[in-house]
């Protein structure tokens, strides 16, 4: 679908989850793992993992801020280390190598203490031969998403299919270079996208609810008996 302006086309996370489970429908009953990036991406996998009964974990993916200009990024860097630098913005920004490292680092910290949160001890998920569907809530630039996919990658999957409820055109043909597949409900075409302008409801997802998405999708795989209710908000 495409969208040449902005347009809340989901009530929140959990509806673009079902809308994005609907065209990912062909892998049901398949090998599947579906990776979430925390936070915004938890609400949105817990859904397409629900539909697809497939197994849900995290991959971490930070962007790395422009100093003074934090909602800015020059890249992304992802849980095993991968790091992604948009060379355009580098050299726009001016940035020296020792502004990158020190940037660098600090993502670092910042992904070592969310790999402690979300998943403790526990190793990484077990891709090798298996079909991995990366989940964001959206994509701009799509940098992000792309040191994921390339962390994952060297993790030797069967296919990597990166899956979000929206994305701008230029991140699909980033996306598109380094996945095997990109899948998307709406693709904007706008000058100037915004993720959360597809969206009715639209916050900061916190930690303790990207766990709370984590604990109900273990609860609803392993305990099918339990009745819960469906997510609204």
């Amino acid at each position: 679908m495409r969208f040449p302006r902005e347009g809340p086309i989901f009530e929140n996370r959990y509806d673009a989850g079902r809308q994005l489970a609907e065209k990912l429908d062909e892998y049901k009953g398949q090998p599947v793992v579906v990776l979430a990036i925390p936070n915004g991406g938890l609400p949105v996998a817990l859904e397409v993992a629900i539909a697809l009964e497939a197994d849900l974990d995290v991959v971490i993916s930070r962007k790395i801020p422009i100093p003074l200009m934090p909602e800015g990024g020059f890249g992304a860097i992802a849980d095993d280390g991968a790091v992604i630098l948009n060379q355009e913005v580098v050299r726009e920004v001016g940035l020296t190598q020792q502004q990158i490292n020190y940037q660098v680092s600090q993502v670092r910290i910042d992904i070592r203490q969310r790999s402690l949160l979300y998943r403790g001890n526990r190793p990484l998920s077990i891709v090798s031969g298996r079909i991995v569907i990366i989940i964001d809530d959206g994509l701009a630039s799509g940098y992000t998403m792309m040191a994921a996919v390339e962390s994952v990658r060297r993790r030797r999957p069967k296919q990597i299919v990166v899956a979000v409820p929206a994305a701008s055109a230029t991140a699909v043909k980033r996306l598109e270079k380094v996945a095997d597949r990109v899948v998307t409900c709406a693709t904007g075409f706008m000058p100037k996208f915004y993720v959360s302008d597809f969206y009715h409801y639209w916050h900061v997802l916190s930690d303790d609810e990207g766990l709370k998405c984590l604990k109900e999708w273990r609860m609803r795989r392993f305990m099918p008996n339990i009745e819960l209710p469906r997510n609204s908000g």
